[in-house]
């Protein structure tokens, strides 16, 4: 399989209180933990540019699948929920992805929904390791 193109950031500092930079220069932000796991939550943290990439990503693919069966999509929208979840093991992340189609059949919508998800990139990076929900709103 051929790469098309490959995302480099480096972290420093301190991981999750640190920073991020991508080797272009277009990414440059710092990093903190979120206030419910006891950090100041004055930056961004993992959990929400991992929530950012999956649901640009799962709405191209959403595009994707639409314009293949020939269905206009209007003021549609992916929001991806990343929650962290800690156990006696350590922590494992869970998502949600709310898609909105409006004007759509249930049915179609929920078409539309699988056939992204069965395409998304990091909907196959995660399958089987981490738990996705799809829900869809008509």
């Amino acid at each position: 399989m051929a790469v098309v193109y490959t995302a480099e950031v480096t972290s420093t500092g301190d991981g999750r209180n640190g920073a991020v930079h991508s080797s272009d220069g277009l990414l440059d932000l710092p990093l903190s933990s979120p206030k419910a796991v006891g950090g100041s939550g004055t930056a961004t943290n993992p959990e929400q540019l991992f929530a950012a990439g999956y649901a640009a990503c799962f709405h191209s693919a959403l595009r994707v699948s639409a314009r293949e069966s020939r269905t206009a999509l209007t003021d549609d929208t992916v929001t991806a929920e990343v929650a962290l979840h800690k156990e006696e093991s350590g922590f494992h992340l869970s998502v949600v992805l709310g898609v909105v189609l409006p004007g759509l059949a249930p049915a179609e919508a929920r078409r539309l929904a699988e056939a992204a998800h069965g395409r998304c990139p990091y909907s196959k990076a995660v399958l089987g390791n981490v738990e996705v929900r799809v829900d869809v709103t008509v």
